[in-house]
């Protein structure tokens, strides 16, 4: 499969992902493009890992995956993948954007005996102006439930509480409360060998605990509107992200760096 290949979004799934701020679409790689990039991407996971301490001595955060950023900077391979013009034309069409740029990348190894991804909200961690914000979390395998797949917590972007905590064990308990009071549907469903999903910044998700003895191995990338303008960080998560992903942006300005490009 071509990464420049478009891929055909009907009208009916944009729909869906403004109204619900996720989406799961099926066939967006085929098993040969996934077998080959998962590859590198692990290969270069299992080289950059440097967390040493067994999964019980860690805390929540620790146990929920091993967590690598940026890898599209250190394998031109990998930078192929996470630049790939299909994905950030998905990004592009599912945001309402004229383009998509980089926010960055993460890979997302959540171990075998893996723990909860508590609920968070992605963007309490971005000095980001607006919400056109898109995360692409691409399972580099199949995953069953009990593997623990992404959930989504259908129309929650709409709301504000909640929106300033961590991940963390309080904000598992505080947004499951508010998330229990609520209409929103929590949809937890398996993903199939090259279906991905795509959420936005402010829609709350989770994980579950990887009940299996194999690695559940996630690529993810973050995209933002092309013209997205830096805010001034609300947070010490959101200068921290600022110094790091964005290094030499201006508040009020475009990001426009070399760790942001347009990739579509």
């Amino acid at each position: 499969m071509k990464l420049d290949q478009t891929y055909e979004l009907s009208q009916e799934q944009i729909d869906f992902y403004q109204k619900n701020r996720y989406l799961k679409l099926k066939n967006v790689f085929d098993a040969e493009t996934l077998a080959y990039y998962g590859e590198k991407i692990s290969e270069k996971v299992n080289e950059l890992n440097n967390q040493e301490k067994p999964l019980d001595a860690r805390d929540t955060y620790g146990k929920a995956f091993l967590q690598i950023f940026n890898l599209w900077r250190e394998d031109k391979t990998i930078k192929e993948f996470v630049m790939s013009r299909r994905l950030g034309q998905i990004a592009a069409e599912l945001m309402q954007a004229e383009g998509a740029r980089i926010y960055h990348d993460q890979a997302l190894f959540k171990e075998g005996g893996g723990g909860i991804t508590p609920w968070h909200a992605d963007q309490y961690y971005w000095p980001l102006e607006s919400d056109k914000t898109i995360t692409a979390w691409i399972p580099l395998q199949e995953i069953p439930l009990e593997m623990g797949p992404l959930e989504f917590s259908a129309g929650s972007h709409a709301i504000v509480e909640g929106r300033e905590l961590a991940i963390s064990d309080d904000s598992e308990n505080m947004i499951a409360q508010k998330l229990r009071v609520t209409d929103f549907k929590h949809v937890i469903e398996p993903f199939d060998l090259g279906e991905v999903s795509f959420h936005s910044g402010w829609v709350f998700h989770r994980a579950g605990a990887n009940q299996t003895d194999q690695m559940r191995k996630v690529m993810t990338v973050i995209y933002m509107d092309k013209n997205m303008i830096l805010k001034e960080p609300e947070n010490e998560n959101q200068k921290k992200d600022w110094e790091v992903w964005c290094p030499g942006a201006k508040v009020g300005e475009i990001i426009n760096t070399e760790l942001n490009p347009v990739v579509f």
